[in-house]
């Protein structure tokens, strides 16, 4: 491979539009599909971003278990709520559209929360609560996952990685954002540890006789078993206070499950009889006027100041800075706005891989001389 591995954001926007659109997603949803992966590049979350372009998305819409064509039905509406059945669609245009609705319904009212059963994988979920900070109010979202953390003192794998993402403005160039798993690590970055080659640290991922595992390419395979489980964000046990990752992830999954009537825990592996299944994830999302308060301005400026006297404080020996919340994606995106995201051999691999099985006519940096 050639040593130019960075992709321009035009050719990266692109290729991944035409794809999608080959099989099978309509061009407005493609486009959508795409600017979500992309955010996650944008903002340096590579285990989110084009990493899981192919396997997580096109493979499994080949697969017949996600539904290119997205039917977005709303099943029950009130006035500041609603409930969504995304039947297995893109969930990238079930969380976007889900959203939407609920700042819309916090501009007239206040306050709007969506809850969405039957979805797929929604990509970063930080997209979503940006989506919030930029109409100027507070964007709550999470979502359920395939089962992958092990509750406290337990060893099976039962909940998924289950992130609680919370968004907002402040009076400084970038909103501050959240955007975490309740488990110390998540399935996404173990992908992304190997196709890098890299064990795993150990302490994240715990087998069933309760010891720590750290050969990643054998971590993705015994989650898959359910050899294999993430430890809750804190750690194993109480020592360390995994009890709170456990209980986050499960606040995570009785809303994106209780709400809508949807699938939880082990209805999400994605297989049954020993086929493979639609995910049928479960997504909630909640969004907070701040105008319903005492107005935008003076919610940017206080926020703005929590932001600066966290960084003003004092630093830990040998420590450069303190960052807040929201930051670090910021400074990657200034880096990248105006060269494009590394792609590493792995997916570079994908890429032609698409390119060639659909005749399309690019040709990457990494190819040429």
């Amino acid at each position: 491979m050639a040593k130019n591995n960075i992709i321009d954001w035009e050719t990266l926007g692109s290729f991944m539009k035409d794809v999608f659109m080959k099989v099978g997603v309509p061009a407005e949803d493609a486009e959508i599909c795409t600017d979500v992966l992309m955010e996650s590049d944008r903002r340096g979350i590579e285990s989110h971003g084009v990493n899981r372009f192919k396997p997580i998305y096109i493979d499994r819409i080949k697969l017949g278990i996600q539904n290119p064509v997205t039917n977005f039905e709303i099943i029950k509406e009130t006035s500041t709520t609603a409930v969504v059945d995304g039947h297995d669609g893109m969930g990238h245009v079930i969380a976007k559209k889900s959203m939407q609705i609920a700042i819309d319904k916090a501009k007239k009212y206040g306050l709007g929360m969506v809850a969405v059963r039957n979805s797929t994988h929604y990509g970063i979920a930080g997209y979503y609560s940006i989506m919030a900070a930029k109409a100027g109010m507070i964007g709550i979202t999470g979502t359920n996952a395939r089962p992958s953390i092990a509750p406290t003192f337990g060893v099976e794998n039962m909940l998924g990685t289950n992130p609680l993402t919370i968004g907002f403005p402040t009076d400084e160039e970038f909103p501050f954002v959240l955007d975490c798993a309740t488990s110390i690590t998540q399935r996404g970055k173990l992908e992304y540890y190997s196709k890098m080659g890299k064990s795993t640290p150990e302490g994240m991922v715990i087998g069933r006789d309760g010891k720590p595992i750290t050969d990643t390419d054998q971590i993705l395979k015994d989650l898959t078993t359910g050899k294999a489980a993430l430890a809750p964000l804190g750690g194993i046990g109480e020592e360390m206070g995994g009890y709170k990752g456990y209980g986050y992830a499960t606040v995570v999954e009785v809303l994106s499950a209780a709400l809508q009537a949807g699938s939880y825990l082990r209805m999400l592996t994605g297989k049954k009889d020993g086929k493979n299944v639609p995910y049928r994830l479960g997504h909630f999302f909640i969004a907070i006027d701040t105008e319903a308060f005492l107005g935008l301005e003076e919610f940017k400026k206080t926020a703005g100041n929590i932001m600066r006297e966290l960084r003003s404080s004092q630093k830990a020996p040998n420590a450069e800075r303190i960052y807040t919340a929201g930051e670090k994606e910021y400074e990657v995106w200034l880096q990248r706005k105006d060269s494009g995201v590394p792609i590493n051999e792995a997916v570079q691999k994908e890429f032609m891989e698409l390119r060639d099985e659909f005749n399309l006519d690019y040709v990457f940096p990494w190819e040429k001389e």
